[in-house]
Parts: structure tokens; C-alpha cells; sequence
């Protein structure tokens, strides 16, 4: 078996049905399987791709074991000498499969090997590829710097807008599409699941350079991620905010030690305030309801972030 596409299903059963039947079109080249592991889904029907995809192996967990757990989960199931960790809301519109792992067979110090991702619209997704993150490059995280200097080397996504670059050493390729070697991803120690959700793929592109190999963007392709198609935001946005702060400190942890988390969770608290003090100087120039509705969800966010961050002062590092 060449490669092993491993799916983790939570809720986007329409979405993974159009995913998987892309990358049956675009994938001619060699054999695969596809996995899907179903975490735990409060939605049934994932056992209906069967029916158009009868090849396909289907594991239903019975309990949600996180992006981390699943994905191992499917991996250990698998047999490919390539996998691709693929999120279930991509579509694929040319042979970025095929292309990736040819790539992949040029580069025998390749770790990850990630491609553009563009959004509904086909406009850019600014996280196709990233920095490593760090206290600053966090704190001044904004989608309008980031397009107005996006050469910065904070996080250098000028790549993302060039027709040039076709491929290119990165430090990390996000989890929405993650190609690797299988020795690799075993030599990595596979998904740290200690993460629940959010900061598992930036914590394995750590482990992979730790391990002697090196991430690579490849410009010359692309495909579609939806992104954030799993879950309401108006249900679980606060939460999902929680979540992500809670990794991304658990990772600092672990890569840089106690005291720089310790350092980042205390920023992001002044974060939260320089934030929210912005977005109520700017409400009165609010002109119609979405501006209004945005800048509450914004509001709710760095509320969140604050409580967060105020109730780490008074308790261990570790409860986190």
C-alpha cells in the first residue's frame, strides 16, 4: 500500500462524503486506503459512506479521544508506507495528492510536506503555513498584519502569494493536511495525546525537526479547507477560545519550558485587556448589525481569554 489517508469525523459527515469522492477523482496514480475514524459522533450516518465507498474502513470509537487519539487511533490501522492526515471538510480540486507525494520521494529529508490551503471563496487561508509561535508572534497575531507585512518574519506568509515558490522549508504545516513518511511519523513518537484539541499538529512539527528532518511547503497546488465546519460557533466558541489557549500553554510547556508559559499566559492576559479596551473605543462607530455582531463575539472572546488568564494567577501552573 503506498499511502494511508486517515479522516477524523466528528459531525461533518457531508463533508468528509465530498472529500473523500475528491480524492477518489483527482487520485489515480497508485494505491490507498482511506480511513475514517468516527470520534464518538452525537450525529450518526458516518456508517452510510459504505454505501458509496464500500473500499473504505470505517472505526467508530466509542468515546471522543480528541485530533490526537483519533488519528493515532487510525494510524496504528493502517498500512501505507506514506499517510495523510486529512481533515474531513477538504476538497480536493487538482491532483495535490499525487503531487504532494511525489515531492515527498525528492526530498529524503522531508518530514511533513503540507500545500496551499484556500478557503470557500478560493481566497488564501493565512495559516497554510507557519512560525513556530512564540510570545510575540502570538500576542500580535491579526489577519490585517499579517496581509500588511506578510514578509514579516514573524510569520513570513509572503510564500503564500507568490506564483514562484514551489517548494520551500517551512517550520510548520498545519493539521488540515499533513503528509509524512510512516517511519517518520514513528520515529516522531506519532500524535502527543495529551492535547485534546488545538496545538497536537504544532507540537508534531516540533517533534519532527527534533527527530533531524525538515517541514516543506509546496506552492504548486492547492486545496479547498472550509475550515471550522464541524461545530457551531455560536454553541462552542467560547469554549473552542478555552481550548486553544489551554494547548497552546501546555505546548510552551513542553518545548520551552515552565517559565515561558508562565510568560505567555501572562501576555495574552494584557492581550485580552489592550483588546477589549480597542473594541469599546470602536463600538460607537458601529453602523449595522454585523458590525455589531462581530465585535460581541469579539468581546466574548477576549473575556474569555482574560478570565482564563486571571485564573491561572491564582492557581498551579499545572492545573492547566
Amino acid at each position: 500500500m503506498k499511502l494511508s489517508i486517515i479522516y477524523v469525523n466528528w459531525n461533518s459527515v457531508d463533508y468528509l462524503r465530498e472529500s473523500i469522492t475528491s480524492v477518489y477523482q483527482f487520485t489515480k496514480k497508485f494505491t490507498f486506503e482511506v480511513i475514517v475514524v468516527d470520534n464518538a459522533s452525537p450525529e450518526r450516518g458516518v456508517e452510510t459512506l459504505k454505501v458509496a465507498f464500500p473500499e473504505i474502513k470505517i472505526i467508530q470509537s466509542e468515546e471522543n479521544l480528541g485530533f490526537a487519539g483519533a488519528n493515532n487511533l487510525g494510524f496504528r490501522q493502517s498500512s501505507g508506507e506514506y499517510v495523510l492526515f486529512l481533515n474531513p471538510d477538504t476538497t480536493l480540486i487538482e491532483p495535490s495528492i499525487e503531487m504532494l507525494v511525489d515531492r515527498m520521494e525528492q526530498l529524503p529529508d522531508a518530514g511533513i510536506v503540507g500545500c496551499k490551503l484556500l478557503n470557500s471563496d478560493h481566497t488564501v487561508q493565512l495559516s497554510s503555513i507557519q512560525r513556530y509561535p512564540t510570545i510575540l508572534n502570538q500576542a500580535i497575531d491579526a489577519e490585517y498584519l499579517r496581509l500588511r507585512w506578510p514578509g514579516c518574519p514573524l510569520w513570513n506568509i509572503a510564500p503564500l502569494f507568490s506564483d514562484n515558490v514551489k517548494v520551500m522549508k517551512v517550520d510548520v504545516i498545519p493539521g488540515a493536511c499533513m503528509l509524512l513518511r510512516r517511519s517518520v511519523f514513528e520515529k516522531a513518537g506519532l500524535f502527543t495525546e495529551d492535547y485534546f484539541m488545538y496545538a497536537e499538529d504544532l507540537d508534531l512539527n516540533y517533534k519532527v525537526k527534533a527527530a533531524g528532518f525538515t517541514n516543506y511547503y509546496v506552492g504548486e497546488t492547492a486545496i479547498i479547507h472550509h475550515g471550522g465546519r464541524s461545530s457551531s460557533r455560536q454553541k462552542v466558541s467560547q469554549w473552542a477560545t478555552l481550548m486553544k489557549y489551554r494547548a497552546m500553554t501546555k505546548l510552551f510547556r513542553r518545548t520551552r519550558g515552565s517559565a515561558y508559559a508562565v510568560g505567555y499566559r501572562v501576555a495574552m492576559g494584557g492581550v485580552a485587556v489592550g483588546r477589549l479596551v480597542i473594541l469599546t473605543l470602536l463600538s460607537p462607530l458601529e453602523r449595522v448589525e454585523a458590525d455589531r455582531e462581530s465585535r460581541s463575539f469579539s468581546v466574548e472572546k477576549w473575556k474569555t481569554v482574560f478570565k482564563w488568564a486571571v485564573g491561572w494567577q491564582s492557581a498551579a501552573v499545572s492545573s492547566t
